[in-house]
């Protein structure tokens, strides 16, 4: 199973090159490899591994067609560095293509709600022990979805979700999305967001994030509440981070809450160089039902794009 995915993988990207030089099409090989020593007590004794945290591999490119707007293709995939081998070493994430023009861009695909996507970079843990997945729902990759996000107006952009069917058993969902600036903050100063989820995966989501940078601060907030879809009962939650940057270092603390658990994060960034670092971190998780958990990580990442 392994060999044929592995096969199957390796075939499209030799096919894209071959296309990129055929049709003058522009293409990105892209990656992330990040790999953790971690020392992890889950309650039940401690223990040291070695994680893999979210290492990808991609392409993505765009075409200009003849009507003046644009095709684009984005195909990831996760990759295991760490323990998971065979078939469970590579797993789908974002794979969708699309069409932008002046109304905006429409994907068909795989993708990333618009609540999970509008909050990554405010969560500064995202991807390790500390991310805010393993407290609040809402971080959802949707198969089978159609999305929409408009054109840049007056700084403002609003996206939405729709979460097909797929079986006559199945629920549709939807996500919207409004924000304000930019998410990796170099054209603005501010990132604000408001989303709302409805039925996915289960549950009704409410989140509105705000982050700016201050001199050498980064700083975030979030508010977050969640529902099972149908229920009535639901639980709030609030988020907090700062990151101050001095010279190749980057420290950084956040801290998270869903009623009565809690998570909180601390690490440093080292800069090794344009795209490499080396990190160290520490979470704690404090729940109300479960035994308190706990992690410390060192690890290594490079990212690489041609």
């Amino acid at each position: 199973m392994f060999k044929k995915t592995f096969l199957s993988i390796t075939s499209v990207f030799l096919c894209s090159n071959l296309t990129q030089y055929a049709y003058a099409e522009p293409l990105t090989v892209y990656g992330r490899a990040n790999v953790s020593l971690q020392y992890a007590d889950e309650g039940e004794g401690s223990f040291s591994e070695v994680s893999s945290n979210a290492s990808r591999a991609g392409l993505k490119g765009d075409m200009s067609l003849d009507n003046g707007m644009t095709v684009l293709y984005h195909i990831e995939w996760e990759v295991d560095l760490a323990n998971l081998s065979g078939s469970d070493n590579i797993k789908s994430r974002d794979q969708y293509v699309g069409v932008r023009g002046d109304f905006g861009t429409v994907f068909l695909g795989r993708k990333n709600t618009f609540t999970k996507a509008y909050s990554s970079k405010v969560d500064l843990f995202n991807d390790y022990q500390g991310d805010i997945k393993h407290i609040w729902k809402g971080e959802n990759r949707l198969s089978e979805s159609v999305s929409y996000e408009s054109m840049d107006i007056k700084g403002f952009h609003f996206g939405v979700n729709y979460l097909t069917k797929g079986s006559e058993e199945g629920e549709d969902g939807v996500s919207v999305g409004l924000r304000y600036g930019d998410l990796a903050l170099k054209n603005s100063s501010w990132n604000a967001s408001l989303t709302l989820d409805s039925d996915i995966n289960g549950y009704d989501t409410q989140r509105a994030s705000v982050q700016t940078k201050a001199g050498s601060w980064l700083l975030s907030a979030m508010a977050h509440r969640q529902k099972q879809s149908g229920q009535d009962e639901s639980k709030s939650g609030l988020l907090l981070s700062a990151q101050y940057a001095y010279d190749v270092w980057k420290f950084k603390g956040q801290f998270q809450s869903l009623q009565d658990d809690n998570a909180i994060s601390v690490g440093a960034d080292y800069k090794l160089g344009k795209s490499t670092k080396t990190y160290l971190w520490y979470t704690m998780h404090s729940l109300d039902d479960k035994p308190d958990k706990s992690w410390l990580a060192i690890g290594l990442e490079h990212r690489f794009e041609s």
